[in-house]
C-alpha cells in the first residue's frame, strides 16, 4: 500500500492556516489544481459531508470527509468517485503550529492501493501535484499577506 507526504512551512500562524485550508469546501480558493468545490451533502465542519470538486479541465472528484479534529487542526478523507486508478485511498490534511517562529506546518498524506504499474504514477501526482503543489500556493498565498 503506496503512502505519499508532503509538509510545508507556511509563513502565517496555525491558527490562520486552518480557517483557510481547514475549510473542508474552500479547497477551490486556494489550490490552483481545482476550480470549483461544492457540497453535496453535510457541512464542512461535519463527518460525512462530501465535496464534489472540478478541476480546470472539468474533471471531478467527490470526496467524504471521514475525520476531523478541530482542536488538533486535522481531518482525512477518502474518495468516493475519482479519475484515478486508486482503491482505498484515505488522506489526512494537517496543519500545526511552529512555536518558535509563529508559523504554520501543514502536511498532507495519503495511503491507498493501485495497480503496480499505476503506483509510481500516482506517487508522483498526489505527492508532488495535489500534495505539494497545493502546499506551495498556500505558501505563497501566505507571503503576499
Amino acid at each position: 500500500m503506496p503512502k505519499v507526504y508532503a509538509s510545508a512551512i507556511v509563513p502565517a500562524d496555525a491558527d490562520q492556516v486552518w480557517r483557510l485550508a481547514g475549510d473542508f469546501n474552500g479547497l477551490a480558493s486556494w489550490h490552483p489544481a481545482i476550480a470549483d468545490s461544492r457540497l453535496t451533502a453535510g457541512d464542512a465542519s461535519s463527518i460525512g459531508a462530501v465535496r464534489e470538486l472540478k478541476t480546470p479541465d472539468g474533471g471531478l472528484i467527490e470526496e467524504e470527509q471521514i475525520a476531523r479534529d478541530e482542536r488538533n487542526r486535522t481531518y482525512t478523507y477518502t474518495f468516493t468517485q475519482s479519475p484515478f486508478p486508486v482503491r482505498s485511498y484515505v488522506s489526512v490534511f494537517r496543519v500545526a503550529p511552529v512555536t518558535a517562529t509563529n508559523q504554520a506546518f501543514v502536511e498532507w498524506s495519503a495511503v491507498y492501493d493501485a495497480e503496480a504499474a499505476d503506483e509510481a504514477a500516482m506517487n508522483e501526482l498526489f505527492g508532488n501535484g495535489v500534495f505539494g503543489g497545493g502546499l506551495a500556493a498556500l505558501v505563497k498565498r501566505f507571503s503576499a499577506a
